[in-house]
């Protein structure tokens, strides 16, 4: 039935957004397929046709969510890949997660784990709740959908996941859309379902003098806590049993636990440019344009019956107005509330309890935190290459943070915090040019909570020619002196409690490099951390046979040793004919594992076909897999929704190590992928190998992965 609903959905979103109004106003630019929409328009005027072919061409880019700033970005049309698109384990399976669709997840590879904000309860799902960083804005010849579907199972396991995107432009400078994304994994295995909407819009202003960027959304998510499954040895040993087990039979240690995160944004940042005008050549392809744009008038000038003549000795310039100056103010507004509950819990399963805490303390657990952010940001920006004496742009700025904060006292009532902070500091850059750019920003906090904060980030990268190709060489890096963020200080629940008033700031230094050949498609990547007063999550239960999971506790551990980090990562692929050939390898190394543990290798590779069936349909044909050597990977708290470190359990005078590894188990997807034009597709079976070799394919203790299954996905691009 439920199906049957998104089925409907579908088509009924595919309906209204094709018959939305075209608009005629042209950009100039080349669409998502390289089409020339320039030569087209001249074939439509030769031949004389009514019948208009609609524009198709599209710009996408990202912004700085600090200043606006707007990065270049290609649109997401591209076929390779797509397949893995679907999971939340990542496109190439380097996180992990609870098994199920829209799970939590964390990444294994240390480098690229995102630890934004003060709410750290919606972190687990930056696959859904993405920063205003991540999102691309369109500009666009005429309005475009985007409908993404795929699904799996049925429904009482299956997962599903729709996505429709919609963007428009009322002229060349402004433009608005919107995203609907929604989630729904019913769970091959006990109580893990998760249901997940989205709800964005967005609009951007490009004029001459005044730039503006509005974006807002409504996230919900919604998760059923199983606790993992009773006993690894359904999985691992399922001959240990006198019967046999389908996933839904195996039992699990929670039943009727959920977490819910609900949380609304709006980040509004605009800018006014100051600077002149000047006359300046226009580019061989304005110039084709506007011979275009003059005999076209001049055939549709039915008044005038002399013809006219585009002059030859016609100097092509253009007005170009050159902004020296920008004033600049980014608002956003963070709004969350989070509720752990639960109707059943096993007897012992907490190690601690805190006196009655909610409106349903007599029967079960109600744990509900709340959390809203407002920040501004001012800055004035001294333009890159206006003059000669510029060639870097400079600017300087002060952002402003009022943080408020709701937890549990006993009884109903909710204690509230209050912190604001004030900060300034300036970043130079050059983004302009082929073969140097450069980018440094130091930020330091004056008053309030955060006083003494210190960031320092930068990053270089030269691009020069070797061999008839392009070499890129990169380094980054960054020195943090941060405060542990709110939850880490503070948190009141039914049961775990703290607040940690004398933790020490965190002391984060990263150096990285990269090399990245084009010609041999060679990308290495290496990276050394250096971290002092390391903050995270602490975990601990005893495993019976009887009772499953009991004494279960969290804490906030903070250690005091310096820990160094390497990682080591190497991409590189292969083409010979049609094989084509892969593999992304990452090492790493940690000095102290049990506060910080990593796999030592991480291994993802893709060996497939590309052809083509009729010159038309493009298919990659083939099999990847993924692998990490054993290791404690993080577990999972259901009363926390965090991921935290392994570690040996103590109860009263009594000491055992009940932590278990995970890895050394590759699990493989066989596919077939499909692009055609507008549309992609693929048909998959993922783990296929699940009945082959080791069978303890856990990503997270506890909670095995989804068995073999058969996936199908589908997307459509619509210009009308």
């Amino acid at each position: 039935m439920l199906k049957r609903r998104l089925y409907t959905l579908l088509y009924s979103l595919l309906a209204v957004l094709s018959a939305s109004a075209q608009f005629d106003e042209p950009l100039g630019v080349t669409d998502i397929n390289g089409f020339d929409q320039r030569q087209e328009r001249q074939n439509q005027n030769e031949t004389g046709g009514n019948n208009k072919e609609i524009p198709k061409g599209i710009k996408v880019w990202k912004i700085d969510e600090r200043f606006g700033d707007r990065v270049p970005t290609a649109p997401d049309t591209l076929s390779p890949m797509f397949m893995n698109s679907i999971f939340t384990t990542g496109l190439r399976g380097e996180y992990n997660t609870l098994g199920n669709l829209g799970s939590p997840r964390i990444s294994r590879i240390f480098i690229d784990r995102k630890n934004d904000g003060q709410f750290i309860f919606t972190q687990p799902y930056d696959f859904f709740v993405k920063s205003p960083s991540e999102f691309h804005f369109t500009n666009t010849l005429s309005p475009f959908t985007n409908l993404t579907f795929n699904t799996c199972g049925d429904r009482m396991n299956g997962e599903d996941h729709l996505t429709a995107k919609f963007g428009v432009n009322v002229n060349r400078a402004l433009g608005f859309g919107f995203v609907f994304d929604y989630i729904y994994g019913r769970g091959y295995y006990d109580s893990q379902s998760t249901s997940h909407f989205n709800y964005t819009l967005y609009g951007s202003y490009l004029g001459e003098r005044y730039e503006a960027h509005l974006l807002a959304s409504l996230n919900h998510q919604k998760v059923a806590e199983n606790g993992g499954i009773t006993d690894d040895n359904y999985i691992v040993h399922p001959e240990s049993f006198n019967d046999s087990y389908t996933t839904s039979e195996i039992p699990t240690v929670l039943k009727r636990n959920w977490n819910r995160n609900d949380n609304q944004h709006v980040l509004y940042t605009h800018r006014y440019n100051v600077g002149f005008n000047r006359k300046v050549p226009m580019t061989k392809e304005e110039i084709e344009a506007r011979k275009f744009a003059i005999a076209s008038q001049a055939a549709n000038d039915t008044t005038n019956t002399e013809k006219k003549e585009i002059p030859k000795d016609t100097t092509w310039l253009k007005n170009e107005y050159v902004p020296v100056t920008s004033f600049i103010h980014t608002a956003q507004f963070d709004n969350y509330k989070r509720i752990f509950q639960a109707y059943e819990t096993p007897d012992n399963y907490y190690a601690n309890r805190y006196g009655d805490i909610g409106p349903y303390a007599a029967d079960s657990i109600f744990d509900q935190t709340r959390h809203y952010q407002l920040r501004n940001t001012f800055a004035i920006s001294m333009l890159e290459g206006f003059n000669k004496w510029a060639k870097a742009g400079i600017k300087v700025f002060a952002t402003s943070y009022l943080r408020h904060f709701k937890l549990p006292a006993n009884g109903d009532t909710l204690t509230t915090y209050n912190e604001h902070t004030l900060s300034i500091g300036g970043q130079i850059s050059k983004t302009q040019g082929r073969t140097l750019h450069y980018n440094a920003l130091a930020e330091t906090w004056l008053l309030g909570e955060d006083a003494g904060q210190l960031k320092i980030d930068g990053s270089i990268n030269v691009n020069f020619p070797l061999f008839g190709d392009t070499v890129t060489l990169a380094a980054r890096g960054f020195f943090h002196r941060l405060n542990p963020t709110f939850y880490y200080r503070n948190y009141h629940s039914r049961h775990l409690w703290w607040d940690n008033n004398d933790l020490s700031k965190i002391l984060h230094t990263r150096i990285e490099g990269l090399f990245s050949y084009q010609k041999t498609r060679t990308t290495l990547r290496v990276a050394v951390d250096e971290i002092k007063n390391h903050t995270y999550f602490g975990q601990s239960y005893r495993i019976t046979s009887t009772s499953g999971r009991t004494h279960n506790t969290v804490g906030v551990r903070q250690c005091s040793d310096a820990i160094t980090l390497l990682t080591a990562s190497l991409s590189q692929d292969f083409t010979l004919g049609p094989l084509n050939w892969e593999s992304v390898v990452t090492w790493q190394k940690s000095t102290k594992e049990d506060a910080l543990s990593v796999p030592t290798l991480n291994i993802y590779t893709n060996l497939f076909l590309r052809f083509k069936i009729a010159r038309v349909l493009s298919v990659d044909l083939g099999a990847d897999a993924r692998f990490f050597t054993a290791y404690y990977a993080p577990d999972y708290s259901p009363a926390l929704g965090q991921f935290t470190q392994q570690e040996v359990s103590t109860v009263g005078d009594d000491t055992a190590d009940f932590r278990v590894k995970t890895g050394n188990c590759p699990i493989v997807n066989a596919y077939a992928n499909f692009h055609l034009k507008h549309t992609r597709f693929f048909i998959m079976m993922s783990h296929v190998n699940e009945s082959i070799g080791r069978k303890d394919y856990f990503f997270t203790p506890h909670y095995p992965l989804n068995p073999s299954i058969i996936r199908f996905g589908i997307s459509w691009n619509f210009f009308n």
